[in-house]
Order: C-alpha cells, then structure tokens, then sequence
C-alpha cells in the first residue's frame, strides 16, 4: 500500500529509509506485530541499491553467493510485504516532535506520523557522489558514477577510477560484458576486500597504481583519457568511450542534524539496543555509529532486529524485549 498525500497517519513504527535496512525492519516489526510505515525521499523502495546500483552483484549477502542488487530489494519487499506495510514515497523527513508516548515526523510535503518509535535506517542520508577533478565536462557523456544498467556498457572499452569495493565489484560485474576494463587508483593499497581484489585480479582487467586521471579527450562524449603516473609522472594514453568515478560519496543527513541526534562524523550514534540519544528513535544500518561498527547488509539486518526488538516494549508496555524464533511461530 503506498500512501501519496495523507495529511495525517499513525503507526506503531515509523521506518525512515525504505534500504535493505530498512525493508528488513519492516519485515521484522511485521513478525512482532507492530503496523508500521517506511517513509523515503526517493520515488521507489531500494535507497542506494535500487537508485544506483540495481544490476550489481552483492557477494556478502547470506545465504545468497551471489545476488543482484534489485532482486535482493525484491525479495526483501516480498518479505515484508506479508505484513502489508504502508510506504510514503517522495517524501523527506523533515522535523521531528516528541509527545508522551508517541514521535511525530512532519515530512517536507506537510504529512504528520504519528508513531510509538521511530526507527532510522536511511542509510548515509542524502547523498552525492565525489566528483572527478578531471570529469567536469564529460558528466552524462560517457563519465558517470554508478551504473544502473550494465548492458548500457556492453562491448566497450571502460575505465574504471578508484580502489574502494565499489570500484571492485563494478570490475567484476562489467568485464564479462565490456571489450576490456581498466581499474586504476590514486595509491598503491586498496580499500576493497583482499578477496574481491584477488578475484578482480583473476579476470583480464588491467589493474594500475598509482594512477589517476590527468585529462579527459572527446568531441562531445568521452573518446580517450590520458592518465599520470604519481610515482613516476609516466603518462599513458587511453582509448576508452566510458569512465566509472568510484570515488565514494557525500553524505549528508540533511534536517536530521537539526533534531539534536548524537552524531559522529556524519553518523548517528547509537548503543548496544541500537537507541539513539532521543527517547523512541532508533537507527540502524550504514547510518549509525559505534564501536567496532562493521558496514555490511548482513550487520544492518541484525542491527534492525536488534532495533525493533527493543522498541517494542516502549510501543506496547509490557512486550518482551525477545520473542522467540521466528521458526517457532506456528
């Protein structure tokens, strides 16, 4: 069910962020028997995987070696869907008030939730990718940062910018279909995982450090780049009609800084039952900040487990924290 333009609504848990994060929530909270509503600024559910990277292979979902990004959005939606969750699509939360025993979030559109508790799941916040220095006239002409559809580079020569997971997992996902792949990066050590470096390694991409793009050639898309040796200053020129910038991204929590959350480095900082400094907000997933925090799908299910669990006493005095096994429901 999805809800367009409301003036008001109440719900047991409102899930700011419809990610996988996100939709796990929903999942869960539907399993303890909370009515719930998951609001998200974008038009579709997904967050990140479906606004960027919907043909992407995740390898470090479990259960699943491999899954693309939509369909694990897909399956999670399916899940959550037994319990008939409201969205409130293209809506951005905007402020937020406490009562006695209820939070309500007015978005920018001027719809109130009214809610037990509050659950933020919405990934980094508002973001933006970090641009290429070089780029700047050839963003939409063959320079792009994410890719939502792979075919669009089939047969083609591409390079690929920087040394994070992303840059990585792009490499393995668009070598099979590409005419090559190039992967270069800024320094001698990746941040990617070991594993996936070694796999990229296996495959036919070339891989160079530390390189990085000095200038970009084409007559109104990208023909060719000529890239820099840090070390050495050796220069080399390219044939290349497509670029991946992964170079990370901005995040920006945007009117959630205004409502007095604890944060570190543009993350929220939550404890052990993943609450907030607020009373009934809650946050889980890329969002949130703690000791020995580990940024994965996987952490960000628990974390919403872990999240919900808790929650639930405050929304209905006198519910166990622990319900059991889902496997022992009948």
């Amino acid at each position: 069910m999805v809800e367009n333009a409301p003036a008001r609504r109440e719900t047991e848990l409102l899930i700011i962020g419809s990610g996988p994060t996100g939709l796990f929530a929903a999942y869960y909270a539907g399993f303890r028997g909370l009515s719930m509503v998951i609001l998200d600024s974008l038009p579709e559910p997904g967050g990140q995987v479906t606004a960027m990277y919907p043909e992407k292979m995740i390898f470090d979902v479990p259960g699943f070696p491999a899954v693309k990004g939509q369909d694990l959005v897909d399956r999670l939606i399916e899940q959550a869907g037994q319990f008939r969750p409201t969205y409130v699509l293209g809506h951005r939360a905007e402020r937020l008030e406490h009562g006695e025993d209820s939070v309500t979030v007015t978005t920018d559109q001027g719809l109130q939730i009214v809610a037990g508790a509050v659950l933020i799941t919405a990934g980094i916040g508002t973001f933006s990718p970090k641009r290429l220095p070089a780029g700047q006239d050839y963003e939409g002409r063959g320079l792009r940062y994410f890719v939502p559809k792979l075919s669009d580079l089939a047969g083609q020569d591409v390079l690929i910018v920087g040394g994070g997971d992303s840059a990585f997992d792009w490499a393995l996902s668009l070598e099979p279909i590409a005419r090559s792949v190039t992967l270069i990066h800024r320094r001698t050590r990746f941040r990617a995982h070991e594993h996936t470096v070694q796999r990229v390694a296996a495959t036919r991409t070339r891989i160079l450090t530390p390189w990085e793009v000095a200038q970009i050639f084409g007559d109104g898309q990208v023909e060719a780049v000529e890239i820099v040796n840090n070390a050495t200053q050796e220069r080399e020129k390219l044939t290349v009609q497509a670029i991946v910038a992964a170079l990370g991204f901005h995040a920006d929590l945007g009117p959630m800084t205004q409502w007095g959350l604890t944060q570190k480095q543009r993350h929220i900082v939550v404890d052990s039952a993943m609450r907030t400094n607020l009373p009934r907000v809650f946050a889980a997933g890329d969002i949130v900040s703690y000791d020995g925090k580990v940024k994965l799908i996987a952490t960000g299910f628990g974390e919403a487990a872990t999240a919900v669990n808790n929650a639930v006493p405050l929304i209905r005095p006198g519910a166990k924290v622990f319900p059991g096994h889902s496997s022992d429901a009948s």
